[in-house]
């Protein structure tokens, strides 16, 4: 036991300092207004972050849902898929293939482990009324319950960006891009985290996702934001935005813009900014009704 912890740390030590450090790639959640709360992660742990609250989108579940499983994420693995743990403990939730969680492959699968971790959740009676650290542990059954109350501050802040609220938003440094992107590598992920419907309407002579458009610096893939969608379009529309700009580094995107404002990785703040100064209320509307993601050239 004493050998798994000292060999997890030493994992965890590695991948901190190669990946920390001045200047390095790195997202911030913000909470609105100037003295809002942030929170900064590596890209690595953002596109996990919003893999799981994708998931969690899809299945058409709360917040407090994602909330509770990012908070788990958090304390399991520093969100971090990784291949190493107490006993046959692996990924993102430290789930066990001995326990039933599934095979080694699947649990390394995050939108699998995502989506295995809420099969259990869902079966918590009001488990959205519980604290948190009691809905985790139902699910979870670790020796340290106590130990998910300390992730919950961060975990809601993160959830309110990758849920779309306006109350908080993601922006990410991801660093040099110096290979292209590709759209349908983009379009394929959409799918797998949200659903093969997320891109429903696309489908047209010359227009799947808008790929093979070019846009201020490559392909485009164009998400449909409907009317229809829970919670108002715009938030839904928020929802992808801040998805593709944590996967901006690993899907090399080097821009996305939504509803009158756009983020860039060449940008040196990396923060959303107004697209079209001085915007009329008809273009926005206009621009709200698609997220556009451009990849890399």
């Amino acid at each position: 036991m004493a050998c798994t912890v000292l060999v997890a740390l030493a994992g965890y030590l590695a991948v901190h300092f190669q990946t920390s450090g001045p200047g390095s790639p790195r997202c911030v959640v913000r909470a609105a207004g100037q003295d809002g709360d942030r929170y900064e992660i590596e890209p690595q742990q953002a596109v996990n972050a919003a893999t799981i609250a994708a998931v969690g989108s899809a299945r058409r579940l709360p917040e407090r849902a994602v909330t509770i499983a990012l908070a788990t994420a958090m304390q399991e693995s520093g969100l971090r898929n990784i291949r190493y743990g107490d006993r046959d403990s692996l990924g993102l939730f430290q789930q066990r293939p001995t326990q039933g969680w599934g095979t080694p492959e699947q649990i390394m699968d995050p939108v699998y482990s995502a989506g295995a971790f809420y099969d259990h959740l869902v079966k918590v009676p009001g488990y959205s009324r519980l604290p948190l650290t009691v809905a985790a542990q139902e699910v979870q059954r670790s020796g340290f319950p106590q130990a998910y109350a300390k992730h919950e501050p961060d975990a809601a802040l993160l959830t309110s960006a990758l849920t779309g609220r306006a109350e908080a938003s993601l922006s990410c440094a991801p660093g040099a891009q110096e290979q292209p992107g590709d759209p349908v590598r983009v379009q394929e992920k959409l799918r797998r985290d949200f659903g093969k419907d997320v891109l429903a309407g696309t489908e047209g002579a010359g227009r799947v996702g808008g790929a093979g458009k070019s846009g201020p610096s490559g392909p485009v893939v164009s998400v449909p934001v409907p009317d229809r969608e829970q919670g108002g379009p715009e938030r839904r529309g928020w929802e992808l935005a801040h998805w593709a700009v944590a996967h901006s580094r690993e899907l090399r995107i080097a821009q996305v813009s939504y509803a009158g404002r756009v983020w860039s990785a060449s940008n040196s703040g990396n923060d959303w900014r107004p697209e079209t100064p001085g915007i009329s209320a008809e273009e926005r509307k206009r621009a709200a009704a698609a997220v556009v993601i451009t990849t890399v050239q």
